[in-house]
């Protein structure tokens, strides 16, 4: 069956806009009139114009094919901490963990995980084919495996968070979604990121894996531990080298970790949110108004030293990757939790959105799923 407009990948319509096969203004209505079929139940949308969106659309039309940019024509969401006209829903200020009655495309029933619910979800629902997100936990990654979509968190400062509501900026990454790798490729693009080495061939059989489980793994699920054993299985099988890397023990307290992440986010989030709390506390959420009032008396001490870990940990983290092609580590906890009021935890995020700069690119030469 030949896919309708609004089932086609990024890379797909694109091609169709830039040669003029399909113009911008029927996309746009294509994807305008499946969102006005699901967006009651999704509800993934905090503010979406369509007359606006036909109105650029028109304009779109009138650009000459030689004049036309790399984005040309395409529908991307944007989570609504983003300066836009047209925003995906969020957490509020992408803090809180309940908020939004977003839902989980594929089981209403379900959360889409936060805090780029909207983002993650208008993905997976076929509304676009692309979407900006954030992530200063796990905001990224989290929603991407409970929706079923491709995330990519780049590492720090590779993209400008320039016109983003700043919550932890020695966390805060911009980031995005797409339902396939070679449309993440089209965003990493634009945004010029770039790795330290060019990117090579690799015969399957050359690739090695690290396996880390990390020391969260205690707290995963049964689809968790089933995904990762079947993908583990499929690589095998591949002939792919798998390796299951441990935390040495300096590093393999998981309370520790959580702590060090929770002490540095909220000691800056409590600067990034002073503005809105002088201006209007009553109107933001309790988790806000505590992390202002620094309910969980953080000190400066304890900020510096937390820091300084982190720096510590990332050397090694990075030590335990070297020589190794990927890391495999679960996204998430478990399946999606059933219901909207918990959107589930970053248990298994927080620790990678310390990032590990290592700025390697591999092109590989068969599929490894």
């Amino acid at each position: 069956m030949t896919p309708r407009l609004h089932e086609l990948t990024a890379t797909q319509v694109l091609e169709l806009l830039q040669n003029n096969t399909v113009t911008v203004e029927t996309y746009a209505r294509r994807l305008l009139d499946h969102v006005k079929e699901t967006e009651s139940i999704v509800k993934a949308w905090a503010f979406l114009d369509p007359g606006l969106v036909i109105a650029q659309a028109q304009t779109l039309d009138q650009v000459p094919v030689g004049e036309r940019g790399p984005l040309h024509g395409l529908a991307i969401g944007v989570k609504d901490i983003m300066n836009s006209k047209g925003k995906t829903t969020t957490t509020e200020f992408a803090v809180t963990n309940s908020g939004p009655d977003t839902t989980n495309p594929c089981d209403p029933k379900r959360t889409p995980g936060g805090s780029s619910c909207g983002s993650a979800a208008a993905v997976a629902a076929l509304h676009v084919p692309l979407s900006l997100g954030s992530q200063t936990g796990g905001s990224l990654i989290r929603p991407a495996s409970f929706t079923g979509v491709y995330a990519l968190k780049p590492t720090f400062n590779t993209i400008s968070t320039e016109g983003q509501k700043a919550i932890a900026p020695i966390f805060d990454t911009c980031g995005f979604f797409a339902r396939c790798v070679e449309d993440l490729k089209i965003l990493a693009d634009v945004f010029g990121i770039e790795d330290d080495e060019p990117a090579r061939d690799m015969l399957l059989g050359e690739m090695s894996i690290a396996l880390m489980k990390t020391p969260m793994w205690p707290t995963a699920g049964p689809g968790t531990i089933s995904a990762i054993e079947a993908v583990t299985v499929i690589l095998r099988e591949r002939g792919i080298k798998v390796e299951e890397v441990s935390f040495p023990p300096e590093i393999s307290d998981p309370e520790e970790l959580d702590r060090l992440q929770q002490v540095i986010t909220q000691a800056e989030a409590r600067i990034s949110f002073l503005r809105e709390y002088r201006i209007d506390k009553d109107n933001l959420a309790p988790e806000i108004c505590e992390i202002v009032e620094n309910t969980a008396r953080i000190t400066h001490k304890e900020r510096e030293q937390a820091s300084d870990r982190y720096s510590h940990i990332r050397r090694i983290i990075s030590d335990l990757a070297r020589g190794y092609t990927v890391i495999l580590t679960p996204s998430a906890e478990d399946e999606a939790p059933v219901g909207l009021g918990d959107m589930g935890r970053a248990t298994f995020n927080t620790i990678w959105t310390v990032s590990v700069p290592l700025y390697l690119s591999v092109t590989l030469q068969a599929d490894v799923l």
